[in-house]
């Protein structure tokens, strides 16, 4: 989510839109918390084998997910063979190359069409989808995906993917954001 909402404040005017989902911005979200903290996303460990590998693979923040399959294919794809066995396909530094700046202060810059998406279990709370929701000048559809936990796409892909159409089926008839 930081990343979508960087990408849309750097590069809004080269961009039909974004969509954000899930992703608070009144606190630091939970991967930035936990790679600050050097657990989830520290350098990734090396495993022997792939299925050693997917022995580790968990949802950052933990949630429950009736859809295994999805998670196994997901775990499977964020997998990379290298030098020595498997590891995860990931730059921890990711969330050290914006430097000090926040996240409301990105979303407050986003020049280009937004949507938001809250699960409706989520991080994003009401009260935290409200706060995104003026930081983007009141001016966004926000839509909830109920029955959904951080990583809704896993919980509700149904429900989500009909959301998603809604937004883009009127995207054309919104008008983006003005400096």
């Amino acid at each position: 989510g930081f990343v979508c909402i960087t990408a849309a404040a750097r590069y809004g005017d080269r961009l039909a839109g974004a969509v954000i989902v899930d992703s608070p911005v009144s606190r630091p979200d939970p991967e930035a918390e936990e790679g600050a903290r050097g657990r989830a996303f520290r350098n990734p460990k090396v495993y022997p084998s792939i299925e050693e590998a997917l022995e580790h693979f968990r949802l950052v923040p933990d949630q429950p997910c009736e859809n295994t399959f999805i998670l196994d294919h997901i775990a499977r794809h964020s997998l990379g063979e290298v030098d020595g066995g498997w590891t995860w396909k990931f730059d921890p530094q990711i969330f050290q190359r914006f430097g000090p700046r926040s996240a409301h202060e990105f979303l407050a810059e986003v020049r280009c069409r937004v949507a938001l998406v809250r699960a409706e279990f989520g991080l994003v709370t009401p009260d935290i989808g409200d706060y995104m929701y003026e930081l983007l000048g009141r001016n966004a559809p926000v839509i909830e995906v109920p029955s959904a936990y951080h990583h809704l796409m896993l919980d509700q892909p149904l429900a989500f993917i009909t959301g998603l159409r809604a937004v883009l089926q009127d995207w054309e008839h919104s008008l983006p954001r003005r400096s």
